[in-house]
């Protein structure tokens, strides 16, 4: 199935009339907020019930999949051309940072780069949302954890990235991470074999497939839930393929005005446009 946040309340996408429409999950008497309807066990509710269209997707403006979510877990370095175009080594253990919940915003939503950030940088990813609790998960269990597939897009302040040595922070500024709009359920997706491709003001700058991915989807569940809870409607941002703007010559960072498309194959698209002020001096906080 597939399912978009509308209004803050959880729809289902059904085929009508030849084009995606929205319908209404009241039938399930469940929360439809989210992330409550994910914990409720909404997705296998929602399969029981007659779905009713009530308007064209286009018609409509999503909101971000999950626009609370607890956690953002991302990896980094997890194409293995990725990891190449930065000179490293492939990782022997997924490189876990995190990134702020306050950072969501829906697709349609302007990404706005903080004057201070001179090197504000793309990286469209498949994400994985989390539809079920769970902890220590094996290789054979954790897929069935996953809620479903959406698309997200890591935007990373190089410049703080570089000065501090950190990722959280640099990738964390408001605006940071759109999320969504739609959830693909693993049951319809291969999650391991998903075509992704961003286009930077419709020129593709990053083209690649998560049959790419150094720890996949299942490898990843099992690493982040080792002691650590995973919890209904967290997000697993599971690595940028290679083409990122600070690894071009010279470096392609985001411009004031630029449109960038992340497209993941049988989810859709996620589309932000850039506003980028006058910058300032870097201000080192000393």
């Amino acid at each position: 199935m597939q399912f978009t946040n509308v209004g803050g309340r959880m729809h289902a996408l059904v085929d009508y009339d030849g084009e995606p429409w929205i319908a209404g999950l009241e039938a399930t008497a469940l929360p439809l907020v989210p992330r409550a309807f994910l914990a409720a066990g909404g997705i296998a509710s929602a399969r029981s019930i007659d779905l009713e269209p009530l308007a064209p997707l286009r018609t409509v403006r999503p909101g971000p999949i999950v626009p609370d979510p607890r956690m953002i877990w991302a990896i980094g370095l997890n194409y293995r051309d990725h990891a190449a175009e930065t000179g490293r080594p492939l990782p022997t253990v997924p490189t876990v940072f995190v990134k702020s919940p306050g950072a969501v915003i829906a697709s349609g939503d302007d990404i706005v780069v903080p004057a201070h950030v001179h090197e504000p940088d793309y990286e469209g990813e498949v994400a994985l949302v989390i539809g079920e609790r769970v902890r220590d998960a094996t290789l054979d269990t954790a897929l069935a954890a996953v809620a479903g597939v959406t698309i997200a897009h890591d935007v990373s302040a190089r410049d703080h990235q570089y000065i501090t040595g950190q990722f959280s922070w640099s990738k964390s500024f408001d605006t940071f991470c759109p999320l969504g709009p739609t959830l693909v359920t693993v049951d319809e997706i291969d999650v391991n074999a998903i075509a992704i491709v961003t286009r930077l003001n419709g020129d593709i700058v990053q083209s690649s497939s998560t049959a790419e991915l150094v720890f996949d989807a299942a490898e990843l569940i099992v690493h982040l839930s080792q002691g650590c809870t995973l919890e209904p409607g967290d997000v697993i941002c599971t690595g940028t393929p290679g083409g990122v703007g600070a690894a071009r010559t010279p470096p392609r960072f985001l411009l004031d005005g630029d449109t960038i498309e992340i497209h993941v194959e049988g989810v859709g698209s996620l589309v932000n446009h850039v506003r980028r002020p006058e910058t300032a001096p870097l201000h080192s906080g000393k």
